[in-house]
C-alpha cells in the first residue's frame, strides 16, 4: 500500500523560479489505483473509500475505453465535492464518510457527487516514476486527463504567479495554497519541505468559557443576542508562557465543575481557523488576547464578518436597515455579496454593469446607475466610450464596494465589453403578477422540452419578483443579435401557437391579459437582465435564483429564495450553474443555426 508525500505548514511562501504554486482543496488526501479491475480509493491512513464514493468508480469505469493504454495507474489527489472551482465543502464530506448504508450512499452521491482533485502521478503503466522530478509527473498526469471528459476526475494545475492564485483562493473562501518544488521527486510517507502549504486562515473573536485540565481544551463563546452559544474550542497554538497563564487565570477566576473550569463572561482571545461549523471551529489554533475587546462585542454577527475575509473597502453605516420585514441591515446584505461573490462574479465580469442604487432602503429612493462615479476607488474597473465612463465589477472589492453603496439589484448585458455579439441567449418570462408564477413553470417546461428535442444545453433561474429566465450559454462569436432574435421569436412563438390561452408576445401589457409574456424583444444589444445571485428591491430580500430542472414544478416559488434561503442553499445543494461554461463550449450550435437558416431562408 502506498502512502502521500505530506507538505509542511509554512507562513513564508518560496518565491523562487523553480517553484510552482497550487490550490490546496479543503477534503480527505486520497491515493486511487486504478487497474483494468477497477478503482480504489485510499486513504492517508490506508482506509478503503472507494465503497463509500461510488460515483469516483463508476465515473472511472465509464472511462475505461479512453484510459486502458494508460493503466494500471496510481494518482494522488484530494477528494472533495466542490461549492466553487476553489472551494471544498468538508462539512459535507464528512458527512458523506460517516455513512454505510447503501441506500444513503448512492442518493447522497447522486445529490452532491464529490470529485477527485489529482495533482501527481506515482505510477504509469505499472511503472513507479516516483524518482521522476515534480514538473514531469505533473505533464505526464495531464496528458492522462486531457484524454479523458470527467467532472469526477479533475486536473490540478500548477501556477507561476501566487500573488494571482492567493487572490482566487482568497476570493473563493478556500482552504490555501501548496507551493511544490519542480524538481523534487515523490517521497513517499515523507513530510518534506519541497512542498510547503499555506493555511488561508481566518481570525475570529470569542470569550473564553471553560477549561479542561484532562485534555487542555478551551472553549471558547459568543453572544446571540443575549444568549451565549458556543463558538468550539482550542488548544494548539499557544506559546510555552502563554500556556501557564492561560491555565493560572481559569484556576484563579473560573468555577470548578466536574473538574472543567468554567469561567463567567470576562476575557476574549483571537483564534486562527479555517472555518467555523455548528459549534465547533476547523482546524482551531490560539492567535493573540485580545485586552482591547469586550466580551458583549464577541457576537454572532462578528464571527460572520470575521470569517468572511472581506477585502479592505472602507464600510458605513452598517447598521442601516435597508429592509425592513424580514430586517436585513446593510451588514447583512454585504455579508450576503461578500459569502455569493464566488457565485456571482463569473457573471458580472468583463460585462458593462447596470445597478438599481437604494441607499436608503428599498422603500426610499432609487435610481439607476450606469455610469462610474467620480469618487469611485481605483479597483472599480472603467469602460471609456464615446466621451462616456461607464463600468465593470471584476472583483469582490468593486462588488463589497457598490453594495456599500447601496447597489441592490445588478443587471447585465448579453455580451461581454468590446463585443458586438452575445454570449448567451435568454427567455424572459414575465406573468401578469406574482399569483400566476405557475405559468413560468408551464412556460419554462415547454421551452425545456424544445430544447432537449434540439439537444441544446439551457439552464432555469427565477427572476427574483414575479417571474423566470432561461439562459442558454453561446459560444463568443458564434451568432449575431439579429439571428439570436429569429431563434427567440421562432421558440416563442411556437410556444404561443400551442398554448395562445396562456402565452403571449403582445408587447402592450393592456393587451395580454392573463397570459404570460414571453419577451423574445428584450434579448438584444444594448438591453440587460439581472445577474445570477442578484437580490431584488422585494419586501422579502428575494434573489435571481439559478435552479435546478427537478425544482421546476408546481411546488417552485420564487418567494422561497431569499438571501438567508440563498447562501444556505449554495452550501448545501452547489450552483445549478456550475457547469454553465463547460456547456458554452460543448453547446450544439450546428442545432440553433439550423433553427435560425430554416426561418430565414
Amino acid at each position: 500500500m502506498r502512502k502521500p508525500m505530506l507538505p509542511t505548514l509554512t507562513e513564508e511562501v518560496p518565491t523562487e523560479e523553480e517553484w510552482v504554486y497550487e490550490v490546496k482543496y479543503d477534503g480527505f488526501r486520497v491515493l486511487m489505483h486504478w487497474t483494468e479491475d477497477g478503482v480504489e480509493l485510499w486513504s492517508r491512513n490506508g482506509k478503503a473509500l472507494h465503497d463509500r464514493f461510488p460515483e469516483i468508480v463508476e465515473n472511472c469505469q465509464a472511462l475505461y475505453p479512453s484510459i486502458t493504454s494508460h493503466l494500471p495507474l496510481w494518482i494522488d489527489g484530494e477528494l472533495t465535492i466542490l461549492n466553487t472551482p476553489l472551494q471544498g465543502n468538508f462539512p459535507l464530506l464528512q458527512q458523506r464518510n460517516r455513512m454505510r448504508n447503501e441506500k444513503s450512499i448512492e442518493k447522497a452521491a447522486k445529490a452532491r457527487p464529490a470529485t477527485v482533485m489529482c495533482f501527481d502521478l506515482l505510477e504509469y503503466q505499472g511503472e513507479d516514476i516516483t524518482s521522476q522530478n515534480y514538473t514531469t509527473r505533473k505533464q505526464r498526469l495531464h496528458s492522462i486527463l486531457s484524454d479523458v471528459s470527467s467532472e469526477r476526475l479533475l486536473y490540478v494545475p500548477s501556477f507561476e504567479d501566487k500573488d494571482k492564485l492567493w487572490e482566487d483562493i482568497v476570493l473563493h473562501l478556500g482552504e490555501g495554497m501548496v507551493a511544490k518544488r519542480g524538481t523534487s521527486s515523490y517521497g513517499e510517507g515523507d513530510r518534506t519541505r519541497d512542498w510547503l502549504k499555506v493555511k488561508n486562515w481566518r481570525v475570529v473573536s470569542g470569550i473564553l468559557h471553560t477549561f479542561d485540565p484532562s485534555n487542555g481544551y478551551y472553549t471558547l463563546c459568543v453572544y446571540r443576542g443575549d444568549n451565549l452559544e458556543m463558538l468550539g474550542s482550542f488548544k494548539h497554538g499557544l506559546p510555552k508562557k502563554d500556556k501557564q497563564t492561560l491555565k493560572q487565570f481559569f484556576k484563579k477566576n473560573g468555577t470548578l465543575y466536574n473538574k472543567v473550569y468554567r469561567l463567567e463572561p470576562s476575557a476574549c482571545v483571537d483564534v486562527k481557523c479555517l472555518h467555523a461549523q455548528k459549534d465547533d471551529l476547523r482546524e482551531p489554533m490560539f492567535n493573540s488576547f485580545r485586552f482591547d475587546l469586550s466580551p458583549e462585542e464577541c457576537t454572532v454577527e462578528k464571527k460572520q464578518w470575521d470569517l468572511a475575509l472581506f477585502p479592505h473597502v472602507d464600510i458605513t453605516n452598517e447598521d442601516k436597515k435597508l429592509w425592513i420585514k424580514p430586517t436585513y441591515t446593510k451588514q447583512d446584505f454585504l455579508l450576503y455579496l461578500r459569502n455569493m461573490a464566488p457565485y456571482m462574479l463569473p457573471f458580472l465580469q468583463d460585462k458593462r454593469l447596470t445597478v438599481i442604487r437604494y441607499p436608503d432602503g428599498i422603500h426610499e429612493e432609487s435610481f439607476y446607475q450606469k455610469h462610474l462615479p467620480d469618487y469611485a476607488p481605483q479597483f472599480v474597473a472603467p469602460i471609456e466610450k464615446e466621451g462616456e465612463t461607464f463600468f465593470m465589477c471584476q472583483n469582490v472589492s468593486s462588488l463589497v464596494w457598490l453594495g456599500n453603496q447601496g447597489s441592490i439589484e445588478y443587471h447585465i448585458p448579453f455580451e461581454k465589453e468590446g463585443h458586438g455579439e452575445p454570449n448567451e441567449i435568454v427567455f424572459d418570462l414575465d406573468p401578469p403578477d406574482k399569483e400566476a408564477f405557475s405559468l413560468s413553470v408551464r412556460a419554462a417546461t415547454l421551452l425545456k422540452h424544445l430544447c432537449d428535442k434540439l439537444e441544446i444545453f439551457v439552464f432555469a433561474k427565477t427572476s427574483g419578483n414575479k417571474g423566470m429566465q432561461l439562459h442558454i450559454p453561446i459560444p463568443e462569436h458564434s451568432f449575431s443579435y439579429d439571428e439570436t432574435r429569429v431563434f427567440t421569436e421562432k421558440l416563442a412563438s411556437l410556444l404561443v401557437k400551442q398554448e395562445p390561452d396562456y402565452f403571449t408576445t403582445e408587447r402592450l401589457k393592456k393587451n395580454r391579459g392573463n397570459r404570460l409574456y414571453i419577451d423574445y424583444v428584450q434579448h438584444a444589444e444594448g438591453k440587460t437582465i439581472v445577474a445570477p445571485y442578484s437580490p431584488r428591491a422585494t419586501e422579502t430580500g428575494t434573489v435571481a435564483t439559478p435552479i435546478f430542472w427537478h425544482e421546476v414544478d408546481e411546488s417552485l416559488s420564487p418567494q422561497t429564495f431569499t438571501m438567508t434561503h440563498v447562501l444556505q442553499r449554495v452550501q448545501e445543494l452547489g450552483c445549478p450553474f456550475a457547469d454553465i461554461e463547460n456547456a458554452r463550449k460543448e453547446q450544439n450550435i450546428d442545432s440553433i443555426k439550423k433553427l435560425i437558416d430554416s426561418e430565414t431562408e
